[in-house]
C-alpha cells in the first residue's frame, strides 16, 4: 500500500509538471512576462506605489484641500497640525483651533493650540474651484473643515515662509514633477530608438553624422549648460511655456546614451536571418526597425526606461532646487525644496524638507520596478 501511494503521488507530480509545461508552451509572450513579473514581490509593491503617485497626479486638486497659491503673511512657518480621529470615544475627526498672539519681545505673530475649541474635519467638503481631469468644474475636495475655510484652519504639513499650505502645494508639485519625468522619458526614448536604430541600421554617412552629434552633446558641461539655458529662458514666460521648455531640453540631452546602445545592438542584428527575410519580403526600413529589431532586445529598453524615469525626476528636482529649472510660481518638488537651503530650516522648520521624501520613494520604486520588468522581459526563464 505505501508503494502504491508513492507511485500515485509520483504520477500526480509528473502530470502537474506536464500541465505546467504545456501551459507555458502555448502562452503568449505577455502572459509569460506577467507570470515572471508577479514573482518579484518588491517590484509588485513598487508598481503599486507608482500607481498611487500617478493617482495623485490625476487627482491633485481633489486631494489638496487648500488653494496652493493662497498665502497669508500672518501664518508663516506653522508647524504640522495633527488630525485627532476620536472625540469622546466616537469616531469624529477634528483639529484644534489655532489662536494667534503677538510675541512681546519679537513682535511676531505666534500661534498656539486652543484645546478648548475643536474644528470638525469632514470628507468630500467644498473648497476652491478647479477642473477635475481638466474637464469637470467642481469644488469638492477629499478633506475640509466645518464652519470655516480649510485655508484658515487645516495645516496637515504646516505652512511655508509665505503662509501657503504645504500639503496642498505638495499635491500640486507631485503632478508637475511626475509628469515632467514621464514626458521627458517618452520623448528621449523615441529619439534614442529612432536615431540609434537609423544609425546602426543604415551605417555609412548617416551613422557618422549621428555619432558626431551624440559626441557633441555629451561633451557639453552640464552645469554651465543649464546656467546658460536658465539665463536664456525669457523671464516673462508663463508656467506652461517654461514647463515644456524644460521637458524638451531634458529630452534632447537624455537620448544619447540609449541611442548608442541601440546602435550597437542594430549593428549585430542587421545581418541576422529574420532581418534579411523582412527585407526580402518588402518591409519598409522603419517597420523592420520598430517591428522586428527593437522587440528583440525589449528587456534592455524596459530597463533603460525605468532607470531613466528617476534620473529625469532627480534632474528636474535638482535643477529647480538650484534655481536653474522651474521657477516660482511653478510648483514642483525642487521648487518646494528651495526654501530648505539653509541651516536655519533644519533647526526651526524641518517640515520644509518633507518634499524630499516623495522624491526618494519615487526613485526607489522606479528602480525596483525596473529590476522586476527587466527580469520579466526574459520570459523563457520561467
Amino acid at each position: 500500500m505505501p508503494e502504491d501511494t508513492a507511485t500515485e503521488q509520483l504520477y500526480e507530480q509528473e502530470e502537474e509538471v506536464s500541465i505546467a509545461e504545456e501551459r507555458v508552451s502555448v502562452a503568449t509572450q505577455w502572459q509569460l512576462m506577467w507570470w515572471r513579473f508577479r514573482k518579484h514581490k518588491l517590484a509588485l509593491v513598487s508598481a503599486v506605489v507608482i500607481i498611487l503617485f500617478y493617482t495623485v497626479v490625476v487627482l491633485a486638486d481633489f486631494l489638496a484641500y487648500a488653494d496652493p497659491d493662497y498665502s497669508e503673511s500672518q501664518r508663516t512657518l506653522l508647524r504640522p497640525q495633527p488630525i485627532h480621529l476620536f472625540d469622546e470615544g466616537k469616531l469624529r475627526p477634528f483639529v484644534y483651533a489655532l489662536v494667534g498672539t503677538r510675541d512681546p519681545i519679537t513682535f511676531k505673530r505666534v500661534y498656539t493650540v486652543d484645546t478648548s475649541k475643536k474644528i470638525p474635519v469632514t470628507l468630500f467638503a467644498h473648497g476652491y474651484s478647479y477642473r477635475l481631469l481638466g474637464l469637470i468644474k467642481t469644488d469638492i475636495h477629499l478633506l475640509g473643515v466645518q464652519g470655516t475655510k480649510a485655508e484658515d484652519a487645516l495645516f496637515l504639513l504646516g505652512t511655508d515662509s509665505q503662509g501657503r499650505d504645504m500639503w496642498s502645494r505638495l499635491m500640486r508639485a507631485t503632478r508637475i514633477s511626475m509628469t515632467i519625468g514621464l514626458t521627458s522619458v517618452a520623448l528621449s526614448l523615441f529619439l534614442g530608438i529612432l536615431l540609434g536604430g537609423i544609425s546602426g541600421y543604415y551605417g555609412g554617412v548617416v551613422d557618422t553624422v549621428i555619432q558626431r552629434v551624440i559626441e557633441l552633446l555629451r561633451s557639453i558641461p552640464t552645469i554651465p549648460l543649464w546656467m546658460g539655458l536658465a539665463a536664456g529662458l525669457p523671464s516673462n514666460w508663463d508656467i506652461v511655456k517654461v514647463y515644456f521648455a524644460i521637458t524638451i531640453i531634458i529630452s534632447l540631452i537624455g537620448w544619447t546614451e540609449l541611442a548608442r546602445v541601440v546602435r550597437g545592438r542594430f549593428l549585430s542584428l542587421r545581418e541576422e536571418d529574420f532581418v534579411v527575410a523582412a527585407e526580402i519580403t518588402g518591409c519598409s526600413r522603419l517597420r523592420i526597425i520598430f517591428r522586428h529589431m527593437v522587440p528583440s532586445f525589449l528587456s534592455h529598453i524596459i530597463a533603460a526606461t525605468t532607470l531613466a524615469l528617476p534620473a529625469m525626476i532627480i534632474s528636474e528636482t535638482s535643477l529647480s532646487f538650484l534655481g536653474l529649472g522651474l521657477r516660482p510660481p511653478a510648483i514642483s518638488w525642487g521648487v518646494l525644496l528651495q526654501q530648505a537651503q539653509n541651516v536655519q530650516t533644519l533647526a526651526f522648520s524641518p517640515w520644509l524638507l518633507l518634499p524630499a521624501i516623495p522624491v526618494i520613494i519615487a526613485v526607489l520604486a522606479f528602480n525596483f520596478l525596473g529590476d522586476g520588468l527587466r527580469d520579466a522581459a526574459d520570459p523563457y526563464g520561467i
